[in-house]
């Protein structure tokens, strides 16, 4: 169950998924140097304007594809804060495919079950989780946050 796996923030420190029992979740993994970066603004406008009713945004920077996530964790914030003023919450960065694959990304991609399921194709990939834990919907960097507002207020 996702609530069961823990992952890193930003500053190193462990964070039980369970934090966000009871959320929709949209869990994305980001770089600063890709051509989809400007999707950090619609992702905190999605984040803005739901959040209150419950749900996340959990930001997962990623350095597999092209090198695009260069900077360490205090750089990638600093660049998001600065460039699209986020708010969501953002963790370590990690690998989503490979050996030294994050026990959530196995999560996600098993539970996805798609065609897709095998492999992340590249950075901001996008995961839907309803309140309950369970992946409803895998979404592909060329969909842009905003067209994701009816499967998250069908959740919500």
């Amino acid at each position: 169950m996702i609530y069961d796996i823990t992952v890193k923030d930003n500053k190193g420190k462990d964070v039980k998924l369970e934090k966000y029992k009871g959320k929709v979740l949209l869990i994305v993994n980001t770089a600063t140097k890709c051509g989809f970066t400007p999707q950090y603004q619609g992702l905190e406008d999605l984040y803005e304007e739901y959040k209150e009713q419950g749900f996340e945004i959990l930001d997962f920077p990623c350095n597999q594809f092209g090198h695009q996530a260069p900077e360490d964790d205090e750089g990638i914030d600093n660049f998001c804060s600065l460039n699209f003023g986020t708010s969501f919450d953002r963790f370590q960065k990690i690998d989503v495919n490979g050996e030294n694959e994050s026990p959530l990304y196995t999560f996600l991609k098993k539970e996805e079950g798609g065609i897709l399921s095998d492999k992340i194709k590249w950075n901001f990939t996008k995961f839907l989780v309803d309140r309950n834990g369970n992946v409803v919907d895998r979404f592909s960097p060329n969909t842009k946050p905003e067209k994701l507002k009816k499967d998250i207020e069908s959740l919500l």
